[in-house]
């Protein structure tokens, strides 16, 4: 069968134009394939420079063991339900070692920034330029919280008092908290001028809301304008719930898990707590990452 002049017309000259479906599935698995590839960027590095992974785990064990032996014949028992200093304090070494972890989240971040490398990033062809934060915050997070692990597991053997049942609790709320003062970090990195600054600000927050919230000593202890600051601390209410489940067999989820100033908090409402606290800073470094890359 021959083909008219009309169809050989409209064949040749009408232009096909196929509009192309943009497939969620597809964006997400670009996404994905974004973070994956800049966090194994990071894991490289980090396993070019191991020290650094090392001295992040070495600090905090000097903590617990220093600490644990110099207050070893303090009367815990009077203010507390622990055994020893050393298993009072483990608490607030965990949830130190997770908060300074991720407090340096921002400094590779900074370290592209200064040498150029963000640029690139920035004017590549991505699907997203949040997966650069999200790399970043992924990787950090895990380092920080594979720290703390090794550090709980050791303070298991050492003590033999905390319950296994309490470890996916216990992996929550320091995974929350690591996942919110990461994305402040990284907030800082994109808001501040360089590296000098970001580091400054570091030793300025470390020390202060360590020795301002119940990581050494409990609230009783405090005089009445630390046990003020150590109210607003969120390290305060981290430690005292992670202090509530290791020591507790028959903890639920309106047990109560910190007494303050300003009242008691079951283990539900501080989730709840976390989690707002996590989306507050969630916009916070969206808001940081678009007004940086404007």
């Amino acid at each position: 069968m021959r083909k008219t002049n009309n169809q050989i017309d409209s064949v040749l000259f009408t232009p096909y134009v196929q509009f192309p479906r943009p497939s969620i599935l597809k964006l997400g698995g670009n996404f994905i394939q974004e973070t994956y590839a800049l966090t194994k960027r990071l894991v490289l590095q980090a396993h070019r420079r191991p020290a650094t992974l090392l001295a992040g785990l070495f600090q905090p064990l000097l903590w617990l063991v220093l600490f644990g032996a110099l207050f070893q014949n303090a009367p815990i028992e009077v203010f507390s339900t622990s055994n020893s200093y050393r298993h009072f304090l483990t608490p607030g070494i965990l949830v130190f070692t997770a908060f300074t972890g991720a407090l340096n989240a921002g400094l590779p971040l900074m370290f592209d920034r200064e040498f150029g490398f963000f640029n690139r990033l920035i004017v590549a062809p991505l699907i997203s330029q949040l997966s650069i934060v999200m790399a970043s915050a992924l990787f950090i997070s895990s380092i920080a919280l594979l720290q703390t692990f090794i550090i709980l597991l050791l303070a298991t053997f050492l003590e033999k008092t905390i319950y296994w049942q309490s470890f996916l609790l216990i992996t929550i709320v320091l995974g929350l908290l690591t996942t919110a003062l990461t994305m402040f970090s990284i907030s800082l990195s994109l808001i501040l001028p360089g590296h000098i600054e970001l580091l400054a600000l570091i030793f300025i927050i470390n020390l202060p809301l360590l020795f301002s919230s119940t990581a050494l000593v409990p609230f009783s202890f405090m005089p009445t304008w630390l046990q003020i600051m150590a109210s607003i601390n969120p390290l305060s209410y981290t430690i005292e719930t992670i202090r509530s489940l290791y020591v507790t067999t028959d903890l639920n989820w309106t047990s109560c898990v910190v007494k303050t100033i300003w009242g008691e908090f079951s283990l539900t409402s501080l989730i709840i707590l976390m989690i707002l606290f996590n989306l507050i800073l969630g916009f916070f470094v969206t808001y940081s990452v678009n007004k940086k890359i404007k």
